[in-house]
């Protein structure tokens, strides 16, 4: 594992890590954004099954979270966590030219995957999109109350998940709760609403996906709602998409129980459409 930085907007240090296959080059790259209560740390276990298959894995800490730089848990508006994920993506273009890139988003992650990939499609072999935020347990007039607050109080954290509801490995939720980079972290007003208004935008481009989906979701996810992940797939254009919905599961699929079934079906897929290519 390398850990690396580079200068995204605004001049912060955004903060990453890259992991390579040991035996030979690459023969794909897969670009992970993590989403709220995660960073790249969180991705070794995955890392190591993908490089075991000749998969070069690259994944960023959003600005405000893990090591990178920035206000704690903070964003004004979506769109500096898409283009701190352009660059990267571009900068590990330039140091691995030539190879298929391949991004996994995960929760709110994945909704800066899709709001950069609504722009870059011609850049990425495929999309795999895993616990997707696009709908939260929430009522609307909650949303809207918080959408609010935004314009009075942005930096007010009032929003809390709870690490319990992400896996249901009991190592995992401790590792979560000893873990000082998502220590106490309760999202801003601000990046609430920036949320919601990046989900906005989806809800009026889901069309407009072409490229290979692969959705993932687990039927017990108290943090986000499966119907998101199904939304989406009903309403992609995409020829070529797959939804899996994974009976039982919590949040963070590869970070629960059963994760091994979950990284199967990936491999599957990306192996599958390395093929075709």
């Amino acid at each position: 594992m390398t850990e690396s930085s580079f200068k995204g907007a605004g001049d912060l240090n955004i903060a990453t890590r890259s992991w390579q296959p040991q035996a030979g080059g690459a023969r794909a790259l897969i670009v992970i954004v993590p989403g709220f209560n995660s960073h790249s740390g969180y991705y070794e276990w995955v890392a190591a099954q993908l490089t075991a298959d000749g998969l070069a894995v690259y994944s960023i800490d959003l600005r405000g979270r893990g090591k990178s730089d920035g206000e704690r848990f903070y964003v004004q508006d979506f769109k500096d966590y898409v283009n701190d994920v352009a660059t990267f993506v571009s900068l590990i273009k330039e140091s691995e030219p030539g190879l298929p890139v391949f991004m996994l988003g995960h929760s709110a992650g994945g909704v800066v995957a899709c709001n950069y990939t609504l722009d870059h499609q011609e850049e990425l072999a495929g999309l795999i999109c895993e616990s997707f935020a696009y709908q939260v347990p929430a009522p609307d007039f909650a949303i809207a109350v918080l959408k609010g607050l935004s314009h009075i109080a942005p930096h007010a954290h009032v929003l809390k998940l709870h690490n319990k509801d992400f896996s249901r490995d009991p190592k995992a939720v401790e590792i979560m709760d000893n873990d000082p980079l998502i220590e106490n972290e309760t999202q801003p007003t601000q990046t609430i609403a920036a949320m919601v208004n990046a989900d906005d935008r989806l809800k009026k481009d889901f069309a407009q996906f072409t490229l290979p989906l692969l959705i993932l979701h687990g039927t017990s996810d108290k943090a986000t709602r499966p119907g998101g992940s199904q939304h989406f797939y009903d309403t992609a254009s995409s020829t070529d998409k797959t939804l899996k919905l994974y009976e039982g599961h919590y949040h963070d699929l590869l970070n629960d129980l059963d994760k091994e079934i979950v990284m199967a079906d990936i491999k599957s897929w990306i192996d599958a459409h390395l093929a075709k290519a």
